[in-house]
């Protein structure tokens, strides 16, 4: 019986992975190279910060400090985000009012800070859904390893058959497979590949057709 719903946040909660190509597009070309939005869903969504920024560095044989290009990201990103806000994705209030009203636990797992997260989700008056958060800096390894789901589970004290992971990119698909949760996958920028989708119980379109699938679980059930 599913007790629980893990949410992914960036791409998945609320669309942040277009400003984070935004973010990451400046960084790169400041350099001189070219990016857009295929090398972008190739490489970055659904992976923390700090990795992508090695990434980079590796990829564009750079030599920069790590920490001081994630501070010029953070810049980046708050500004955008104080210029235009951030669009919650479609379905996600009819979702978590579903899982209020039938006593779901939830969490937010996400590669990001904590105060980021807040700071985003408050936006939208989000917080008052979730039970918790687990946020990067509190496991060993991000997506894709499974850390990030085992210690949201950890924090709700629920065994990973008790839980639902909420995705939307390939990463976090692996991270939840690999934690040994059900995961349903609603895309952003990229559809997963076949290899993913083999992974995942459902591809949705949207937030909200998840609960149709926990309807008819608890009818089988």
């Amino acid at each position: 019986m599913i007790k629980a719903i893990i949410f992914d946040m960036d791409g998945l909660m609320v669309d942040t992975e277009v400003i984070s190509y935004q973010c990451y597009k400046k960084i790169i070309e400041s350099y001189g190279f070219d990016f857009d939005k295929e090398d972008y869903v190739r490489d970055y969504p659904g992976k923390p910060l700090k990795a992508s920024i090695e990434f980079i560095k590796d990829q564009y044989h750079l030599d920069y400090d790590n920490q001081e290009k994630i501070e010029i990201f953070h810049q980046l990103e708050n500004q955008y985000i104080n210029d235009n806000g951030v669009e919650l994705k479609k379905g996600l209030i009819e979702l978590l009012e579903y899982l209020k009203e039938h006593n779901y636990q939830t969490i937010v797992a996400t590669s990001s800070h904590k105060d980021r997260a807040e700071n985003i989700l408050n936006q939208h008056n989000i917080l008052q859904y979730i039970d918790d958060i687990v946020c990067g800096d509190e496991v060993k390894h991000g997506k894709p390893f499974p850390d990030i789901f085992l210690k949201a589970c950890e924090k709700l004290n629920v065994s990973v058959n008790e839980a639902l992971v909420l995705e939307d990119s390939e990463a976090g698909i692996q991270a939840a497979y690999d934690a040994h949760i059900p995961v349903i996958c609603i895309p952003d920028m990229k559809y997963p590949s076949d290899d993913y989708v083999k992974k995942v119980e459902y591809v949705y379109n949207s937030l909200d057709e998840v609960i149709l699938y926990l309807k008819r679980r608890n009818y089988n059930e």
